[in-house]
């Protein structure tokens, strides 16, 4: 099991392409811990903003009656993905993943593959 600092190091240093990383909190929109950015991408303003998408999609849902669950929301940028994976699993409600990726370098698809291979070693 890997705590919260060594997961997010995983992301940005085994998923090709990755550019920053956090665990993020919806309920409070903050950032639990973040793995790169810089200054083109700050990650505590992204994880506060991406908590908006989250809580909008988990409210569209409920309000249109889906009793299912979101594996993951994509945001596709000119220049980057940012994908958003929630936590499932004991104590992890109300939490996400949130990855930034570089689309010229990433491959999508072995990304979300690695992010929720990471997701279920995360200890929180």
């Amino acid at each position: 099991m890997a705590n919260t600092e060594a997961a997010l190091k995983e992301a940005t240093t085994s998923i090709e392409g990755a550019v920053g990383a956090a665990l993020v909190d919806y309920t409070s929109g903050m950032a639990l811990g973040t793995v790169g950015g810089g200054k083109d991408l700050d990650l505590t303003v992204a994880a506060a903003g991406n908590t908006d998408v989250v809580r909008a999609k988990v409210r569209t849902m409920e309000m249109l009656g889906l009793k299912d669950e979101i594996e993951d929301i994509l945001i596709t940028l000119g220049g980057q993905y940012h994908l958003l994976r929630l936590l499932k699993g004991r104590g992890n409600n109300g939490l996400f993943l949130y990855l930034a990726l570089d689309k010229q370098r990433a491959n999508l698809a072995m990304a979300r593959h690695q992010l929720k291979k990471i997701e279920n070693e995360l200890e929180v």
